[in-house]
């Protein structure tokens, strides 16, 4: 990486900036995703080659403006990994994943601490500032005292949504049981479908003319924003529902979307053999084809 950024190397690679990877970086960890859903070794191997380069390009270009290096990546790293697992290479005691995942968030927010007091102190040497240490100074840079501080709000919203009602499940900010978040899920559906009186008959009426499709009925921008509030409110409700199983939402949608694109091809590809396309057929039909998917998938 180092020749491929050096006077004589590649073009490409030379001209190349922390904001002009960034795409590719995405780009990359969601193929090794799709790799590891596929079960798929070899492209595994290969996608996961091609993340390693993300971190190399990003700390080959550091280097050279003289922030860090890649050792310096790989060191900060190593430690992490020892201190945060007192239990491994320490003297702490944790004999279930619950625990181990206490301590990792103990830890965490320790960290935390000791690096915003180091902070506070280095702003207040560079403003001659005299107040005390973790004093309001009005400024944004205080929420990072908040449990949820350092989830990026980049993150796609399911993964956000996630990692926000886990941090705040650790302090006890959570449902007891999960039969509340059944209960919760059935009060969000009837407030939305409340919201939904006050929309036009178009937006509850036959598939293809939704607020989504082309030709969209008009609404008010409150009722869009209220009925958004609403969906979102769903969504977040679902998402624990599946922290509380365990399971990775983004993981389950995306395999529920490949499911769906898998059986809806396999209508097309019926319909096509007799000279038509999905538009062509009835509903009746279409559900007939959908079952039979199915069917033929469960089959196979």
């Amino acid at each position: 990486m180092a020749r491929l950024r050096a006077p004589g190397g590649c073009p490409w690679d030379r001209e190349q900036t922390f904001d002009t990877i960034k795409p590719y970086t995405l780009e990359e960890t969601y193929e090794v995703l799709e790799a590891i859903d596929n079960r798929d070794w070899p492209e595994l191997t290969g996608e996961l080659g091609d993340l390693l380069l993300q971190v190399l390009f990003y700390s080959q270009m550091a280097s050279e403006e003289g922030h860090f290096s890649v050792d310096d990546v790989l060191d900060r790293l190593s430690t992490k990994l020892v201190d945060r697992h007192p239990h491994v290479f320490g003297d702490v005691k944790a004999d279930t994943p619950a625990e181990v995942l206490r301590n990792w968030e103990a830890l965490k927010a320790e960290e935390k601490k000791k690096r915003l007091a180091a902070e506070e102190n280095a702003r207040q040497v560079d403003d001659g500032d005299t107040r005390p240490s973790g004093a309001w100074t009005g400024h944004p840079a205080n929420n990072a005292q908040s449990v949820l501080a350092g989830i990026s709000s980049k993150i796609p919203a399911l993964m956000e949504a996630y990692k926000l009602s886990s941090r705040a499940a650790v302090v006890g900010f959570d449902w007891p049981e999960m039969e509340g978040l059944f209960a919760k899920l059935e009060e969000e559906t009837v407030e939305l479908r409340e919201e939904l009186k006050a929309a036009p008959i178009a937006v509850k009426g036959p598939p293809g003319t939704g607020i989504a499709g082309s030709g969209r009925p008009r609404i008010s921008a409150e009722l869009r924003e209220r009925l958004e509030d609403e969906v979102g409110d769903l969504f977040f409700v679902l998402v624990n529902i599946a922290r509380f199983l365990s399971l990775d939402p983004e993981s389950a949608l995306r395999k529920t979307n490949r499911k769906f694109k898998r059986r809806f091809q396999w209508m097309e590809e019926r319909l096509r053999a007799s000279g038509r396309t999905p538009g062509q057929a009835s509903m009746d039909e279409l559900e007939t084809l959908w079952q039979q998917a199915k069917a033929q998938e469960q089959s196979a």
